[in-house]
């Protein structure tokens, strides 16, 4: 389910890992990496900036 209930978003809403995520996450992998799954790929990326995932409406959202 997407959207908001009661104007409250769900966990649903929010991705814990993408197609770039999983893509990085198993070429790591190839290349003997370890505890690099997709979910914490996917937060590093988060952390590093690279993936901006702030639902709309969030104060911290980036404007583009």
């Amino acid at each position: 389910m997407t959207g908001s209930v009661n104007n409250r978003w769900t966990m649903a809403d929010v991705p814990a890992t993408s197609p770039e995520s999983d893509a990085l996450s198993k070429d790591l992998k190839k290349r003997s990496f370890r505890f690099v799954g997709s979910t914490i790929i996917y937060a590093f990326m988060q952390a590093v900036g690279m993936v901006d995932d702030h639902l709309n409406g969030c104060s911290a959202k980036t404007r583009a």
